[in-house]
């Protein structure tokens, strides 16, 4: 069975997610799953309100996830990751659609982000699994 997934991109270190939606674009591919939708929202911290939309197109049957959150001078990025985290699970049970968590972070330096980029793939990889042991 082919998989619509939609994607949601936080623009902010964009040079990082950017290249996590290349390898998440190729591996869905790869896994015969269709990208249906990506929206690109400025931050992690405004990603709900996207994922929502996405949870509700009928046409899309789980989302992507696709940020990164690199440590700053203050706490920041701690609470950005922890409240986005929290809303996405939120969304995936009220929508009952799988929605992955492809976002790094936090407490993470641009080298480790950089090092995480292949996370993308995971997330394209958790979200296809999510739907096929749930059928």
């Amino acid at each position: 069975m082919e998989y619509n997934l939609g994607i949601v991109v936080s623009e902010f270190n964009f040079d990082i997610t950017s290249m996590m939606l290349e390898r998440a674009k190729a591996h869905a591919e790869f896994l015969g799953a269709n990208i249906k939708k990506i929206l690109y929202v400025p931050g992690v911290y405004d990603m709900p309100l996207a994922i929502k939309k996405l949870c509700e197109d009928e046409g899309i049957d789980g989302v992507v996830t696709l940020g990164a959150v690199i440590e700053g001078e203050t706490e920041h990025d701690e609470i950005v990751v922890q409240h986005a985290a929290r809303k996405i699970t939120d969304l995936s049970l009220e929508y009952n659609k799988p929605v992955s968590l492809g976002i790094t972070g936090p407490g993470m330096t641009r080298l480790q982000a950089e090092e995480r980029i292949e996370k993308g793939r995971d997330a394209v990889e958790a979200c296809v699994k999510l739907l096929k042991n749930l059928q």
